[in-house]
């Protein structure tokens, strides 16, 4: 680890946060203790992979098994049906000494229920002295599965034929809107989940006690037993309500002492958990048991509550992973000073303490294969988006929080005989003829003593678009020299091969523009001059704009544009990894025949040699400053197309030189080139995955809304993640651009907008370009095109519009549906808020492209300096 001795401190710091930050939220909480035994449990004898779905049902010997292991704990059991297996409990029950109370499972089938019943009385006319009292039916008017007029029918004919306290079990509020069951019962089974009203833990206890007694006014003279009561140790929130084990825990001691003290016959919710439930009451069914599915306690009975007992172990984990994440970030760092030292330390801290309790979270739940593969996929994919996070972080800090720039690009002074000769190609297709024009004068009027300029037509069929170009290169002179070919293979790159032939022999350097380009006098002269170093093979200039005071939407682009060169470009810089692009760039000639010239494989084959030179162990010159003009797409459609070719290129790069990057190949490369080449496409990546997650967004949605029991929002980890990274992302580029790149927020603000409505196009091209590969055709940016009619902009962006849309039908189904009881459910209505985010910004963009007139002066951009007379290091 490279670094001050201030490092140590800083890690250490953060070492005391983190367990004291574990610790704080694990403070031992004191609890009634757990009685040695209790008057009853709700038992469901399922084991784990057994199921009525599935028509997997217990033995006979392992429901032995689980009344043995209660025996020690309870007075008495509840069941819910006396259908196969369970019809026995009483019988082995009474080995035990252990009461029950019988339980017959009705639904909306009158012929089963019958069954049911009839089974029920059989086995209470046996005589079974264990059996206290029996319930026909649980919660079966709340389902309606039946109507209370069936349930007073199914109750009366059951007390005829036992003599057994008969009833049915419902929640108290049940009874209270339907007090005419309590007429032909005796006694009242209630149930009593708080959890379920959404009631906080420290109030529950309270609020049962206070419906007892609502229940007891109501109906003095029936007893009243609670036929279920409890907390589930996982799951999703309702309300105030929070599931978890320490939950569950201090509910449960807390209320058993206030029972004992009021006096009530109760039995817990109950004995083991239930996996199987997961399909009747979402993420919380199968989490009610007081024993774990391996017929483990799943808290003290008597001891202090601590939230999560293993919490050292977490926080031990936590640190060293995020020392070794220090390690990786802190790597060649010696120009950072301490708070960019912190901030990494603080991130690595940040994102190995969310891995670690990712997997302890996702460890503690109930897993089928299904649900054990989603789990991977998912962790990979936080994972990742942590990975994109950090590369960001390192950025952010390497931006704003350093020491001294270690490649300051100086002058070089020299003769006009040193300077080199420099070819300048300027390859074309279908380019209106007054805009080169324009391009050649500003070439023609140059300050620099040898070059010559090659402009190579490609394919252009219009003979009116391409011969007054070339007439204008005889009127230039001798250093003007024009080709037209068609037909030419190789789209730009096959034209800038063309032009290399072409190329006097005396030419050392050859400078690339493109056809829209104003160059400043200047030019060649400051920045051919760095040629002379023999180490130096690239000399690059920034890409610039002319036109971005011509209307709002320009002024976006040029806003989202500059970020790039002024914060990207330049700490790439720093370890000689910069992106090569196809214009104000000027390559070593030597070194371009070197590499085999440029690369007609992939439709960004200026960054592609770019790497091809990095990869042979030459350098590159980064100057900050502008040079040159040239013209923005004048409609959305063309920005999108831009950037996708631009992305689509960097994948098919990737691709390329994998074994390169990933150092399976022998090069030139250094880890630094590696590392920037990998992280600084990372985001781009990030978007093509982001775009699978919003699919996978959209079904789960669907599944929320067409059974919201079953489905319930994704744990709470999986929302923030995204939001985190969202939140996250436009931070960091606001606060950059207002820091480095000097611009106002609103400008900020234009560049974040212009930045996220790519988003789309970007992930479309990333996974083209990742997992589809074919050869994309070269898409030429128009520049100077007719502007789009108010509805084409719509046009322009229909698939964003679309996936807007839908996003938006499906939040309001959802919220409609489902509702925003669970705090889970409201961070997946803002994880949807913040995919949408990207497509309305796409939708904006395109429609501010379809007004012209719309004035460029609220965005506030400022144009890039002349940087003519003076060559200044990077911004600090």
């Amino acid at each position: 680890m490279t670094g001050s001795k201030h490092t140590y401190l800083i890690v250490l710091a953060f070492v005391l946060f983190v367990f004291g930050l574990w610790g704080y939220f694990n403070n031992p909480s004191q609890e009634p203790p757990w009685p040695n035994k209790i008057p009853g449990f709700a038992f469901s004898p399922y084991q784990e992979g057994e199921s009525p779905f599935t028509s997997l049902y217990p033995s006979r010997e392992s429901v032995a098994q689980d009344i043995q292991i209660l025996s020690q704990s309870t007075h008495a059991i509840r069941t819910y049906t006396v259908n196969g297996v369970f019809g026995e409990i009483p019988a082995l029950a009474s080995k035990y000494k252990i009461n029950v109370a019988l339980g017959a499972w009705l639904d909306d089938n009158l012929e089963t229920n019958q069954i049911e019943l009839d089974s029920l009385v059989s086995i209470v006319k046996n005589k079974p002295y264990n059996i206290v009292r029996v319930m026909a039916g649980n919660e079966s008017v709340l389902r309606k599965d039946l109507t209370p007029e069936q349930m007073i029918a199914y109750l009366d004919a059951l007390r005829s034929k036992v003599d057994v306290p008969v009833s049915t079990a419902e929640p108290w509020d049940i009874w209270i809107k339907h007090p005419e069951l309590a007429e032909h019962v005796d006694y009242l089974a209630v149930h009593m989940l708080p959890f379920w009203e959404g009631i906080a833990m420290d109030s529950a206890t309270d609020y049962i006690v206070e419906k007892m007694n609502l229940l007891k006014a109501t109906f003095p003279n029936k007893p009243i037993v609670i036929a279920e009561v409890g907390w589930p140790s996982s799951g999703r929130s309702i309300k105030e309500a929070s599931a978890s084990k320490s939950n569950e825990a201090k509910f449960l001691r807390r209320f058993i002492e206030r029972a004992n003290q009021e006096n009530y016959t109760f039995y817990i919710m109950e004995a083991f958990d239930q996996p199987w439930k997961d399909r009747l009451e979402g993420s919380v069914g199968g989490y009610w048991g007081v024993y774990d599915v391996n017929r483990q306690a799943k808290f003290e009975f008597r001891s202090s509550i601590i939230a999560v007992p293993e919490w050292r172990l977490l926080a031990a984990s936590s640190v060293l992973l995020a020392i070794f994440l220090i390690m990786v970030l802190l790597i060649d760092s010696s120009t950072l000073d301490n708070r960019g030292r912190g901030f990494l330390v603080g991130s690595s801290f940040m994102a190995s303490s969310v891995i670690v309790w990712l997997v302890y979270d996702y460890s503690i739940h109930y897993q089928s294969w299904v649900s054990a593969l989603v789990g991977v996929l998912l962790l990979l994919g936080v994972v990742g988006v942590l990975v994109v996070i950090l590369t960001e972080a390192h950025e952010w800090a390497e931006a704003i929080w350093y020491k001294s720039r270690r490649r300051v690009l100086i002058e070089t002074e020299t003769t006009d005989e040193n300077l080199p000769f420099v070819s300048v190609h300027i390859p074309a297709y279908s380019e209106p003829p007054e805009m080169m024009i324009e391009t050649l004068n500003a070439l023609a009027e140059m300050d620099y003593p040898n070059f010559e300029v090659i402009v190579i037509d490609n394919n252009t069929q219009d003979p009116e678009v391409w011969e007054p170009v070339e007439a204008h290169c005889l009127l230039l002179g001798e250093r003007f020299r024009f080709f037209h070919e068609s037909p030419l293979a190789g789209y730009k790159a096959g034209a800038l091969n063309f032009a290399l032939k072409q190329t006097v022999p005396e030419a050392k350097a050859i400078a690339v523009i493109d056809s829209d380009y104003m160059v400043e006098p200047c030019w060649l002269r400051q920045l051919a001059a760095q040629l002379i170093n023999p180490e130096i093979a690239i000399v690059q200039a920034p890409q610039d704009y002319r036109d971005h005071q011509q209307n709002a939407f320009k002024a976006m682009c040029y806003a989202e544009y500059k970020g790039f060169f002024h914060l990207g470009m330049v700490t790439r810089n720093e370890r000689n990894a910069i992106i090569q692009h196809g214009t104000m760039t000027i390559v070593r000639r030597s070194v371009l025949e070197e590499v085999g010239g440029w690369g007609e494989t992939t439709i960004t084959e200026d960054a592609d040699l770019g790497l091809k030179i990095f990869e042979h162990g030459h350098q590159a010159a980064y100057v900050e400053q502008s040079f040159g003009k040239g013209l923005m797409p004048d409609t959305f459609i063309d920005y999108k197309q831009q950037r996708y070719r631009w992305a689509y290129g960097a994948m098919q790069i990737l691709r390329e030189h994998s074994k390169a990057l990933l150092h399976w190949k022998s090069t030139k490369l250094q880890s630094g080139q590696r590392y920037h080449f990998v992280a600084g496409w990372l985001p781009w990546i990030a978007d093509g995955f982001n775009f699978i997650f919003t699919l996978m967004a959209i079904v789960w949605s669907a599944l929320m809304i067409a059974n919201p029991i079953e489905f319930n929002a994704p744990q709470m980890i999986f929302s923030l993640i995204p939001i985190a990274f969202f939140g996250f992302k436009v931070i960091k580029m606001l606060i950059l651009y207002i820091g480095q790149v000097k611009t106002s927020f609103i400008t900020a603000l234009c560049a974040a907008i212009a930045g996220l409505a790519l988003s789309h196009a970007i992930a479309m091209a990333v996974l083209s370009g990742l997992f589809i590969g074919r050869q994309m055709p070269f898409v030429r940016t128009p520049k100077q095109a007719d502007t789009l009619a108010f509805t084409q902009a719509f046009i322009d962006a229909r698939m964003e519009t679309f996936m807007a849309t839908l996003l938006l039908v499906l939040m309001g189904l959802i919220v409609w549906r489902v509702g925003l009881d669970s705090f889970e459910t409201t961070l997946w209505i803002i994880v949807m808020v913040v995919q949408i985010i990207p497509y309305l910004a796409a939708l904006i963009l395109s429609l501010i492209s379809a007004m012209p007139k719309l004035s460029a002066a609220w965005v506030g951009v400022e144009a890039n300096k002349s940087a003519c007379h003076t060559v200044t290091p990077p911004l600090e």
